[in-house]
């Protein structure tokens, strides 16, 4: 029997992790979801035809796992809300909203229950997500496969064994995707600037991300080495290699990678301290 499953919150992520659990074969009895607004709540329902709720403790009763998927702002209203009826049922807690720590949510849940946070990303909405997670001592490995079975029908999961790991995590992983779409943004400036057509230059760029990234994956070699298998030496890419070197591109990405982790902590404190 599949365990009962409540997502609080019914927004992009949400939908995407629904929409993968239903395409692996997971059944749509087994899910509900909630929102304050039946109209927004309409369309999941008819696309996947899952349960729906607006009410939120209604939803949890009786869950095996319950997955908190709402703005940060309104995390603590809504665990406060749920705080009772969870303490009484000891579901998993899954936490997908960034800079909410384990303490935190806690402290608006009440100590002891079971929770793993979770750092996705947004290609989780097209199925190539990446997500970082964090197991609480309270979680068993029971709950620690489930959370992974969950979070693995968007994409892939690693587990770190720090909470403050997952920083890193939204550095790395999180964060990511717009580093890769800045450098398609940049790319395609350039190939306009070198006499391409704008779509044309978009397409190759795009394609030329995908198979790499599709290389690096299913190759035996480390990045360094396939890069070094692209360059001749004395070639076209061996001297676009060293103007990117040469222009700083490490330690700019390092300086970004740093900052947003920086921001991670920041924003911990903040929505910790509301």
């Amino acid at each position: 029997m599949a365990s009962r499953v409540t997502f609080i919150g019914a927004g992009n992520m949400a939908s995407a992790i629904i929409g993968g659990l239903i395409d692996t074969g997971y059944p749509a009895t087994a899910i509900t979801a909630t929102s304050p607004s039946d109209a927004f709540l309409a369309p999941i329902h008819e696309r996947y035809g899952i349960r729906t709720n607006t009410d939120n403790a209604a939803a949890v009763r009786g869950a095996d796992v319950v997955v908190l998927a709402v703005k940060p702002q309104v995390m603590r209203e809504v665990c406060e809300g749920l705080r009772d009826t969870l303490q009484r049922q000891r579901p998993l807690i899954i936490s997908v909203a960034a800079g909410i720590d384990a303490a935190t949510l806690e402290a608006w849940l009440g100590e002891g229950l079971p929770l793993v946070r979770c750092m996705p990303n947004t290609p989780s909405l097209v199925g190539a997500g990446a997500a970082g997670l964090y197991a609480t001592e309270a979680v068993d490995d029971h709950q620690r496969t489930l959370a992974a079975t969950l979070l693995e029908a968007v994409g892939i999961v690693e587990w770190v064994s720090e909470e403050a790991q997952l920083d890193a995590v939204t550095a790395v992983s999180g964060s990511g995707p717009a580093y890769f779409f800045l450098m398609f943004e940049a790319m395609e400036e350039a190939g306009v600037k070198l006499g391409l057509p704008a779509d044309t230059a978009r397409r190759l760029a795009l394609q030329t991300a995908l198979g790499a990234a599709r290389m690096a994956q299913q190759s035996e070699y480390p990045p360094e080495q396939l890069k070094r298998n692209v360059m001749s030496p004395g070639g076209t890419t061996e001297r676009a290699i060293e103007a990117l070197e040469q222009a700083g591109l490490r330690r700019s990405v390092l300086d970004a990678m740093e900052a947003c982790a920086a921001r991670a902590r920041e924003m911990a404190e903040e929505l910790g301290k509301r």
